[in-house]
């Protein structure tokens, strides 16, 4: 997990002054823009939308989706991204395709490339499975797995120098290759994000992916960030 990364490509830059533009537009017969000059500034923005909009729970989530912040995130585990983009209200991705993108596998196979880079098998260590079963995982079996994955990689090399092609030799290939993507969020759809996968029973590598944006959004929404923390932070509670 130590190579997984989570860069902000673009972000909303005043976000709380835009959310509190949403909200005292909803109570105002005035053309708010008019007023942008005295506006609360950004951390008094926040401040009042804790108190306004989110204390008590009262679920007026909808000026929330008005700022945007953008994430490059690189080295995950496919299966992170199968249950991230499940998400899609007010989320959308752009994911690497091992169509255009294989010659890392090649790259492996003629040992050109560090197959953790490629391949990402879980560290050793104990686990537990849903049922609550634990069991370990040993330093002998993952270096069996590391074995079988570039076996795959050179059985792809060999489909594809026969002829094969990349969307038909990647089939063989172990589940948990390593993928980049970009996925943007509102405000509020990065909350709700938060609500189903940073929470103690989702699988390890998105929680280590909510783990990685977390900072990034505390340093641009801090306000909102600290109640959040607070109030719903890994309680499992969904967003409204």
């Amino acid at each position: 997990m130590d190579r997984f990364r989570v860069e902000v490509i673009a972000k909303t830059p005043n976000p709380q002054q835009v959310v509190y533009a949403a909200l005292h537009q909803d109570y105002t017969e005035a053309f708010v823009f008019d007023e942008r000059d005295s506006w609360p500034s950004e951390s008094s923005c926040g401040e009042i939308i804790v108190k306004r909009l989110l204390a008590g729970e009262r679920g007026h989530y909808g000026p929330l989706e008005h700022p945007q912040i953008v994430f490059n995130c690189g080295y995950f585990p496919h299966s992170v991204m199968q249950q991230a983009r499940t998400h899609r209200v007010g989320v959308s991705f752009d994911v690497q395709s091992f169509r255009y993108t294989g010659n890392q596998f090649i790259d492996v196979a003629e040992g050109k490339k560090d197959i953790e880079e490629v391949f990402y098998l879980r560290p050793v260590g104990d686990y537990t499975d849903r049922q609550g079963k634990k069991y370990y995982y040993s330093l002998e079996q993952r270096q069996a797995d590391l074995k079988w994955c570039i076996e795959a990689a050179r059985r792809y090399k060999a489909d594809v120098e026969a002829g094969m092609s990349e969307e038909h030799a990647r089939g063989k290939l172990p589940f948990d290759y390593r993928q980049h993507f970009v996925v943007s969020f509102n405000l509020r759809s990065f909350l709700h994000f938060c609500d189903l996968r940073n929470k103690k029973n989702a699988q390890l590598e998105i929680q280590k992916l909510c783990e990685l944006m977390w900072p990034h959004f505390q340093d641009w929404v801090p306000a909102i960030a600290e109640w959040y923390e607070i109030n719903r932070l890994g309680k499992a509670r969904l967003a409204p």
